[in-house]
């Protein structure tokens, strides 16, 4: 399929880079300083909602390269990084962005400690970055998702120190929030926004209007132009509360009042409804397949310190995920009827957080995928394939790019345990991309960027 046109062809691409070209730009790749950037932005702590050091750092380094950021932010604590490279011609404008939040437990004592074993808890790699013995960078920050934001970083700075311009311009964007979280419940306001201030607020409010963008995360050197969505849903079992002491228990749980006895029945009907959502949601595109998958995600009921009663509700949270195709309200309908099926008291259904996946068009993104399919035959000595399904089966920020418009993919090194080897690879491609997409302009100025206009505004030519 990775030779077949339809996926990516390489004569697509904006401009066609040359092997000297190549050969510059890769001789000004230094790999120990690109693990360096890797690491040190990994071993900074930037959990969701934590990530402003981590987005000071890249501010900084982008001011000292030379590539004039600026921070735009919902809130000044968790700032959006915009840098940018070239622009000094006509050419087609590009928009790397990586996010700076990783996966890690809260922080909150009293919440972690429901979730997560003590054991997992004391895992080095939620917050921790190295280099092992088997010559592998292991941290969970390193795979998602700076490790992608140091190799574009340093593809960015070989271009200009191989003294390539660039015709279009490259942004280069760090982002908070792409993980999460997601205000629900009582957990609300802006405090709990996470994907709304990261590359939504970007695109809105950050000053890039590009034709073309890429979410740099692990794809182990595959691509996609697709992204799922999901939804969760509220479900709540409504019972009766009953004072113990005169609680006459009934012989089977399912006839008990209290609705914590009928979740048995309640999570099968939930769990059926899931495997045929799932099967039902597949689907093969020209960009590869994508495989929406469906867990239950929390459980509330009652109060602990307010025993002696019971509880007259219980709810359940069911995460749904939802092809680039599908509607939040499709997978409603079939959770209601879902548990129609069961004997209760009453329930109801509530979708708490919705967003929508989307896809490119294939024909408005084969000028990208043929850039990077160039790149990657350039770098790599082999055609860009299809990512594995699991990268089209969640969100990533190439969904908002879609969502506008703008075609958009996902593509990046190796997710798990890369090796300098293959951060230089990705490093690389990343920065033939840039050329192929925005073609070769004037060598690059230490005063600024510079206007395509020359120093004439727009309306003066």
């Amino acid at each position: 399929m990775a030779d077949n046109p339809a996926f990516a062809d390489p004569a697509r691409a904006p401009y066609a880079v040359s092997e000297a070209e190549r050969a510059a730009i890769a001789a000004a790749i230094d790999t120990d300083e690109l693990v360096e950037l890797a690491l040190t932005l990994g071993n900074i702590p930037s959990r969701s909602r934590e990530e402003l050091a981590a987005a000071e750092f890249v501010h900084d380094w982008m001011a000292k390269e030379g590539f004039h950021p600026r921070k735009v932010g919902a809130v000044p604590e968790r700032p959006n990084i915009i840098g940018e490279y070239g622009g000094t011609a006509r050419g087609a404008n590009l928009l790397f962005t990586a996010h700076l939040d990783t996966e890690a437990p809260s922080g909150i004592a009293a919440q972690d400690r429901f979730r997560y074993r003590e054991s997992t808890m004391a895992d080095p790699e939620w917050t921790r970055c190295w280099l092992d013995e088997d010559g592998a960078l292991r941290g969970f920050p390193i795979s998602n998702d700076r490790g992608p934001m140091a190799c574009f970083l340093i593809a960015a700075k070989a271009l200009k120190k191989a003294g390539i311009g660039l015709a279009g311009k490259t942004w280069l964007t760090a982002c908070p929030g792409e993980i999460g979280p997601e205000p629900i419940e009582e957990f609300a306001g802006i405090d709990y926004l996470g994907k709304d201030i990261g590359a939504h607020y970007l695109f809105h409010h950050g000053g890039v209007a590009p034709d073309y963008a890429i979410a740099a995360e692990g794809t182990d050197f595959g691509l996609t132009w697709q992204g799922s969505g999901y939804a969760v849903f509220r479900v709540r079992i409504y019972g009766q509360g009953m004072f113990t002491p005169i609680l006459e228990a009934p012989e089977k749980a399912s006839a008990h009042p209290n609705p914590i006895y009928r979740l048995g029945p309640v999570i099968e009907a939930l769990h059926g409804w899931g495997q045929t959502w799932e099967a039902a949601s597949v689907i093969e595109t020209a960009s590869g397949a994508v495989c929406p998958k469906v867990q239950l995600s929390s459980v509330r009921g009652g109060m602990p310190t307010d025993f002696g009663a019971g509880t007259e509700l219980v709810a359940l949270y069911l995460e749904v995920g939802l092809n680039p195709r599908q509607k939040a309200a499709d997978a409603m309908h079939g959770i209601v009827a879902a548990m129609r099926g069961v004997d209760l008291d009453g329930f109801d259904v509530e979708p708490v957080v919705v967003r929508h996946g989307f896809e490119a068009r294939a024909d408005e993104v084969a000028a990208l995928t043929g850039a990077v399919d160039a790149a990657t035959r350039l770098a790599r000595g082999e055609p860009l394939a299809p990512a594995h399904p699991v990268y089209s089966s969640m969100w990533r920020d190439h969904n908002v790019f879609n969502m506008h418009r703008i075609p958009a993919v996902t593509t990046g090194m190796p997710r798990w345990r890369p090796t300098p080897a293959d951060m230089a690879s990705s490093a690389l491609v990343y920065a033939l991309t840039m050329l192929a997409v925005c073609g070769r302009g004037e060598a690059p100025h230490e005063d600024g960027p510079t206007s395509v206009y020359g120093d004439a505004t727009p309306f003066e030519n």
